[in-house]
């Protein structure tokens, strides 16, 4: 299986798996996708349906890692995904009502979905480093808006032949999500704030990533760059598991029939989770509408609905801050499966010069088949999280509340066009993450610091308060640098931490 760039239009680089990881992002600034999107015929998603977790994580990322061996990747999914990890199991499926059905992807180390690829990602990196022959040191630029931090940093820690910076938005991610990152353990990690929004962030990296010079200067003190984000394949598709797991699991359950259609909502901003679904769609697993859930920065709900893509608007700060993106750096991907390298080359082109792209009428159409998209504001994000709490004694954080709010909205239209389907909600971080802002939402005014918050959501709601996050509050902050949101001052700052100087 070998993987070109997105922008790639004559096909004319090629890469191995194991390339495409240790890379990231490709030199012409695109994103590795691989050369033909590999099938699962009835037989084997029934094979898999009696399999574990890890040895369906094995098989289906077998079919994309030509490079690595079965054996290998159902080692690090073991590694990946043990019980000291993911206590209770990699993932769990909550049952609200007859319609609706909440994947919980938030069991791991962090408690929040990244985990589920950062956990075996980077030991996808440290083999593509062997197997390419990298005698460098393997550095990793990540831009975060919340969550990708913390996993990352957790995945990655004193991992040998890498180091990795993580910058984030000063004040665009909650309290509990600061406190991960700057508390983070680890010889090899280092945490910068910027005084700016995520996309200043991911701008930045790329900025960093794309500039030759850089790279040159690095290659001469033995080191290399790579990425942890979703732009890395080898962050996507472990994703794509979860998802063909989770049909397995409903099968298996008895909650469905095998071939029965189900409907998935995936809360996102930058596009790579919902990705995953399409993925596993295109692989033949029976998913219907891929309902993409915005929060009020809903620039993919229009695109969706319109076909134009238009960044040139108002941010908006909210109380789901890892959906607060305006640059959907997946939403690529897609535009590259369906309009071709081309095409999606010339829509990028306009993105970095315009700030805006308008597809055409079949490309929208296409994308139209499978996606539908949604938007919750900061009110419903809140009834929503009352309301589900309520009615189910069920706790739900900021982002997976803008998900079930669009997956209500769609089992109503649903029932208006005679559909009877289920819908896979994707829940994608423990609301003990965003606990005030959950508080607030049930009604009660947070009384405590910033940290005692969980306490206090934990007596209200008689939940537990997930072991990872409970233990932070001895924890010592260790990172407290903050820099300008220019690719100059993040530059300086990642040069800094590896010693190199400009």
């Amino acid at each position: 299986m070998n993987y070109f760039s997105t922008r790639d239009t004559e096909r004319k680089i090629a890469k191995t798996s194991a390339e495409a990881i240790k890379q990231g992002i490709a030199e012409d600034g695109g994103l590795f996708m691989p050369e033909s999107i590999p099938a699962l015929d009835e037989k084997e998603i029934k094979d898999l349906i009696e399999l574990s977790y890890n040895e369906r994580a094995a098989h289906i990322l077998s079919k994309f890692l030509s490079d690595y061996s079965y054996d290998e990747l159902l080692s690090f999914a073991n590694a990946a995904y043990s019980e000291d990890k993911f206590q209770g199991g990699a993932t769990d499926i909550s049952a609200l009502g007859d319609t609706h059905r909440v994947l919980e992807l938030w069991h791991g180390p962090t408690c929040a979905f990244k985990d589920m690829a950062l956990q075996i990602m980077p030991r996808l990196l440290s083999a593509a480093l062997v197997k390419t022959g990298e005698k460098r040191l393997s550095y990793i630029l990540v831009a975060t808006s919340g969550d990708t931090g913390k996993a990352a940093l957790e995945g990655y820690k004193d991992v040998d032949g890498i180091k990795i910076q993580v910058f984030y938005p000063e004040d665009g991610v909650s309290d509990m999500q600061k406190l991960q990152m700057a508390s983070q353990a680890g010889e090899n990690v280092n945490v910068t704030a910027i005084k700016g929004n995520f996309d200043d962030a991911q701008n930045g990296v790329k900025k960093i990533f794309s500039d030759r010079a850089v790279a040159e200067m690095l290659d001469k003190n033995g080191i290399f760059l790579s990425s942890a984000n979703s732009i890395n394949w080898g962050r996507l598709v472990p994703q794509i598991v979860y998802y063909v797991s989770a049909y397995c699991d409903l099968v298996k359950e008895g909650d469905i029939k095998y071939g029965d259609i189900i409907d998935i909502t995936v809360p996102t901003g930058n596009f790579g989770n919902i990705f995953a679904a399409y993925i596993a769609k295109l692989m033949g697993l029976p998913f219907g509408k891929l309902i993409c859930a915005s929060n009020c920065n809903n620039i993919l709900t229009d695109f969706i609905n319109t076909g134009v893509y238009d960044r040139n608007r108002e941010f908006f700060t909210t109380i789901s801050p890892s959906m607060d993106i305006l640059i959907s750096s997946n939403l690529e991907r897609l535009l590259y499966l369906i309009a071709g390298p081309e095409r999606c080359a010339k829509y990028m082109k306009s993105l970095a010069c315009d700030g805006r792209y308008e597809v055409e009428e079949d490309v929208i159409a296409k994308i139209k088949e499978s996606f539908t998209a949604d938007y919750c504001s900061e009110e419903n994000t809140a009834i929503t999280i009352k309301e589900t709490f309520e009615k189910y004694s069920y706790l739900i954080d900021t982002h997976t509340a803008c998900a079930l709010y669009a997956s209500i909205n769609a089992e109503k239209k649903n029932a208006d066009e005679g559909r009877n389907v289920k819908i896979l909600t994707a829940s994608t971080a423990s609301p003990y993450k965003f606990a005030a802002d959950v508080l607030r939402s049930l009604g009660k005014e947070p009384d405590s610091a910033s940290f005692e918050v969980i306490f206090e959501l934990s007596k209200l709601t008689e939940t537990e308060i997930p072991a990872p996050l409970a233990a932070l509050r001895d924890a010592k902050v260790r990172f407290t640098e903050s820099v300008g949101n220019s690719s100059e001052d993040m530059l300086s700052a990642a040069l800094s931490f590896v010693g190199v100087k400009a």
